[in-house]
């Protein structure tokens, strides 16, 4: 038997689509291992966004030729129906929140939070102020390792997530055991 009608489930003509939000956080000034739970508990605080899981964190060598601490990194996953400018704009506020400064010449320099959008479900963008998704998400074992440890079947548009773990230096990245950063 079949539909004589379509149907229509957004029969209220307002609901938005829930996509997977992956975030990806780091922090290497202060006591990083307080502001990245913090940060999750803002995160978490967020209305429209759903924290699903939050990777295990990993002791990380800084990216790029600043002269800087190692970093604490970690994935969080959710699941929001917010617009990823929104997504971006409270991204910014929590690294705010916690004192992050933006020195133009030192762009991959210290920093007490950094949180990257890495994808918003299927979206894209490519604007000045967000690209989606992340650009260099695929080149980075800080992002895809913890990513993987909880979400085994990730995908970036480079491909699988766990194929491009396979091709990189994972020797940069250091689980850590002796630490973790709860889900609220």
């Amino acid at each position: 038997m079949t539909d004589a009608f379509p149907i229509d489930v957004d029969t209220l003509g307002n609901l938005k689509p829930l996509n997977q939000v992956v975030f990806s956080l780091g922090s290497n000034l202060g006591d990083s291992i307080e502001t990245l739970q913090g940060a999750v508990n803002r995160l978490a605080e967020t209305p429209n966004l759903i924290l699903v899981d939050v990777s295990p964190v990993y002791l990380t060598k800084p990216v790029g030729n600043v002269e800087q601490p190692d970093f604490y990194n970690l994935v969080v996953i959710a699941d929001s129906t917010l617009e990823p400018l929104t997504l971006l704009d409270r991204c910014q506020a929590i690294e705010q929140a916690y004192e992050r400064r933006r020195d133009p010449d030192r762009p991959g320099g210290p920093r007490t939070l950094d949180i990257d959008l890495i994808v918003v479900g299927k979206r894209t963008s490519e604007t000045p102020e967000l690209m989606l998704p992340h650009p260099h998400a695929h080149e980075r074992a800080f992002v895809l390792v913890p990513w993987l440890d909880i979400e085994r079947r990730a995908t970036l548009p480079q491909g699988r997530v766990d194929d491009l773990v396979a091709t990189m230096d994972t020797s940069v990245v250091r689980k850590l055991t002796d630490v973790r950063i709860e889900k609220p």
